[in-house]
């Protein structure tokens, strides 16, 4: 088993209650967009293979962790589709989260960020894996 390489001057302690894992094609490439999008940071990530592949991609985002991993169809985790499922981050300044992540490239706006009957800023888009993402506050 390949060792998880740990960013310097990091621990990569898993954080919060219940932690995403997604599996995608292009984790690597996911965890660069979300830095950007938002704020994201590495923390862990295990060796690449010879495919560009990595098994295990560990994030923090507003807080939490977000864990990423590769399709690997030989082993029985072909990439699919999306479920129907939402990612939402709570924040304290939603207009800045959502400037900054619709400013990415490949996210789509589904729902504009606006003050719903509950009174938070509620909003969500897209992303280029078909991940869908709340930002609420």
């Amino acid at each position: 088993m390949p060792e998880i390489e740990v960013a310097p001057g990091e621990t990569a302690e898993v954080r919060g209650g219940i932690i995403a894992y997604l599996e995608l094609d292009g984790a690597v490439r996911a965890a660069e967009i979300f830095k950007r999008a938002f704020g994201a940071r590495e923390v862990a990530r295990a060796p690449l293979d010879d495919k560009g592949r990595t098994m295990h991609l560990h994030l923090y985002i507003n807080g939490g962790s977000l864990m990423l991993c590769d399709a690997f169809p030989e082993h029985g985790h072909p990439a699919e589709k999306p479920a129907a499922v939402t990612l939402t981050l709570k924040v304290d300044d939603p207009e800045a989260w959502w400037e900054r992540a619709t400013k990415v490239e490949g996210f789509e706006i589904e729902v504009p960020l606006q003050v719903m009957f509950w009174g938070d800023k509620y909003g969500q888009i897209r992303d280029p894996f078909g991940f869908r993402w709340a930002i609420t506050g």
